[in-house]
């Protein structure tokens, strides 16, 4: 029963989480990888994952971390992404990734085109004055493309292996 109730809850609420953070604070804290990590530690034993099982999910993650963090240093992405997008593999292990991904991708071009049309607008007067908003609207301001890994994490968690297990 517990493990159920961690299964519906943790994974979604550390993407609500980091969505969230980024949307405000342009950062997504290394403690929402590190919870991810950790979670997934203790999910995979509960479920009884096998270990051969465990270290594809570890390859995956690891292949994602090489690739997101060549994008961080070409200046595309955050840190903060490049993490998150690892510690998100690692729960999708390579099943799941290629959906994650292509969703990430179509998801993150929306918001891109969105946020590039918002900016071309002024500021509503009524969030004028919020620091998150009048930070999110500069031209030179990056994207909060956590909230596109958060989305894409959402819509591809309930056809993974942790939805499964409750089924059971």
């Amino acid at each position: 029963m517990l493990a159920n109730a961690a299964t519906l809850i943790l994974f979604p609420a550390l993407m609500s989480f980091a969505a969230s953070s980024d949307l405000l604070t342009m950062t997504i804290s290394n403690r929402v990888s590190l919870v991810l990590i950790a979670g997934f530690g203790v999910m995979a034993f509960v479920i009884g994952m096998s270990p051969a099982a465990v270290m594809m999910h570890v390859g995956a993650a690891a292949l994602v971390l090489v690739v997101a963090f060549v994008f961080f240093a070409m200046g595309w992405i955050g840190g903060g992404d490049a993490k998150l997008a690892a510690a998100t593999a690692l729960w999708f292990g390579f099943d799941h990734l290629l959906p994650y991904l292509i969703n990430a991708s179509l998801f993150g071009g929306l918001l891109t085109f969105l946020l590039l049309q918002v900016r071309g607008i002024p500021l509503p007067r009524f969030l004028s004055g919020q620091p998150w908003a009048e930070r999110l609207h500069r031209r030179d301001t990056g994207v909060p493309y956590g909230i596109a890994l958060a989305a894409a994490a959402l819509a591809v968690y309930p056809d993974t292996i942790w939805m499964k297990a409750i089924a059971g």
